[in-house]
């Protein structure tokens, strides 16, 4: 991998990984068009651990808060109603499907999964679920002639089936073409909570999975030498930089915006690489990277 690849995936990392249309998607689709190898599954992950570093920063008052009840509540059983007590724990839960499926689908992930008729299926299917979720949390936001605008849920009312429910949600971005906060946040709405609320918690369960899943890979790829580091580091910093950013826009868009956009934009992109991959322009499958 050269310098300019890291640079451009780096930025389609950062710019793609908290929006609702599939980072890992994106950074194969970068590398398929380019004619570039595709980067894997490994490299994804490892870039991911700058984008969640983001997260980190960007949520520090809200983690520090959530690491201090949660550890507190192991030992003083009153301090476990404590929302950021039971916040810590709900993590925890949520955390459980997609760190099961992923050690359990690890080859699917690495091979079959990245297949680029897949991953526009997925981008198509899950556009059409984020969009219904989004008119449905629309409808009830807004009510009607005949009808009483719902209020929403907040993170408050998160029960450990709710935290479950978004745990198997947030698993199926293990295929390409999902998107985690896609995922998280459709499964949020339909369960009737707010925006930012499903937003929040989408960003806050990705947080040790997403670190898990690139720890593994980074010991992994130390064992097996298979990554070229000078690249692969500056990619997740500047996935990092641009990542950090794209949040503070997000949750700011999200507080009095649709999801819309973003829904029309996955339908018309899966329908692009169909016809892409039928017509022989680009291959369903790529090498991988070897470094």
């Amino acid at each position: 991998m050269s310098w300019f690849e890291s640079l451009i995936l780096g930025l389609v990392q950062g710019l793609t990984e908290f929006l609702p249309i599939s980072s890992s998607a994106h950074l194969r689709l970068t590398a398929a068009f380019s004619g570039w190898e595709d980067p894997g599954a490994a490299f994804t992950a490892i870039t991911q651990i700058g984008t969640e570093a983001a997260v980190l920063i960007y949520f520090r008052k809200d983690i520090g808060r959530i690491l201090s009840a949660w550890t507190r509540s192991l030992t003083d059983k009153e301090m476990r109603r404590d929302h950021d007590a039971r916040m810590g724990w709900l993590v925890i839960v949520g955390s459980l499907p997609i760190g099961v499926l992923g050690l359990t689908l690890k080859d699917q992930i690495e091979g079959p999964f990245r297949d680029l008729r897949l991953t526009a299926t997925m981008l198509i299917v899950m556009g059409i679920v984020l969009g219904v979720a989004d008119r449905l949390a629309a409808r009830d936001e807004s009510g009607g002639r005949h009808r009483t605008p719902k209020q929403g849920k907040e993170l408050q009312d998160l029960t450990v089936k709710d935290g479950l429910i978004y745990g198997f949600c947030q698993a199926l971005a293990l295929i390409p073409g999902v998107s985690r906060s896609g995922a998280t946040i459709s499964g949020g709405l339909f369960m009737g909570y707010r925006r930012e609320a499903a937003a929040r918690y989408s960003f806050l369960l990705a947080i040790p999975a997403v670190l898990a899943s690139g720890l593994y890979e980074l010991k992994d790829a130390t064992d097996g030498g298979h990554v070229t580091w000078g690249p692969t580091i500056f990619a997740t910093v500047v996935a990092f930089a641009v990542g950090y950013a794209v949040i503070a826009w997000f949750m700011k868009f999200i507080s009095t915006k649709s999801f819309m956009p973003f829904v029309w934009y996955r339908i018309a992109l899966g329908i692009v690489i169909i016809v892409l991959v039928s017509t022989g322009v680009l291959s369903p499958h790529a090498a991988e990277s070897s470094g």
